[in-house]
């Protein structure tokens, strides 16, 4: 079970299904990258694209997101996630059950912030990282969230994104990163 920490629905209780594959990002990580991101959050597009739990989106809601989209290819935790939503009387959140690859491969719609957090060793971050660029999946000046093992460390990413911040707690690295605009000038 995890908590909210902050916004209109802080302290209320985040529990996920058992036996679903989630390793939802711990309490004072969450903490750790909503301050990172400050006041950014307020009036942003979201996408959660590796959800499970749902514990990104629904910080980024509860501290003035105006809209997520959670992708969860798991159905029960798909299923799990959407009755929260409901309870809770989330605004403007989608949840699509379906491969994050595949979602990636649709019309794009660019997205203000993004929680990348796929399973580790997957080699899915490294494959998601370069969709979302190539397919126009972001804004200009988006923010990317990146979770991954920590002795791995990060994968290849394209080369328009930049790290602003990294920590690590325990087995896992963290890290905020900024897209910046491709470079348009010639020598």
């Amino acid at each position: 079970m995890l908590r909210i920490i902050g916004g209109t629905w802080r302290g209320r209780k985040l529990r996920f299904p058992p036996g679903a594959a989630i390793r939802p990002t711990p309490d004072r990580v969450r903490e750790t990258l909503f301050n990172w991101l400050g006041t950014a959050i307020r009036g942003a597009r979201c996408l959660d694209l590796f959800a499970g739990s749902g514990a990104l989106g629904l910080e980024a809601l509860s501290r003035g997101a105006s809209h997520v989209t959670f992708i969860e290819r798991d159905a029960a935790a798909a299923h799990a996630l959407r009755e929260r939503l409901i309870e809770w009387q989330a605004g403007d959140a989608r949840i699509e059950r379906t491969d994050a690859l595949r979602y990636l491969a649709g019309a794009p719609s660019p997205f203000d912030i993004v929680f990348l957090d796929p399973p580790f060793a997957s080699g899915l971050l490294e494959r998601s990282a370069a969709r979302l660029e190539e397919r126009h999946w972001l804004a200009a000046d988006a923010r990317i969230y990146l979770e991954c093992a920590a002795r791995e460390g990060l994968p290849p990413l394209p080369a328009t994104w930049r790290v602003l911040k990294a920590k690590q707690a325990g087995e896992v690295g963290y890290h905020l990163l900024a897209r910046t605009a491709p470079d348009t000038h010639t020598a």
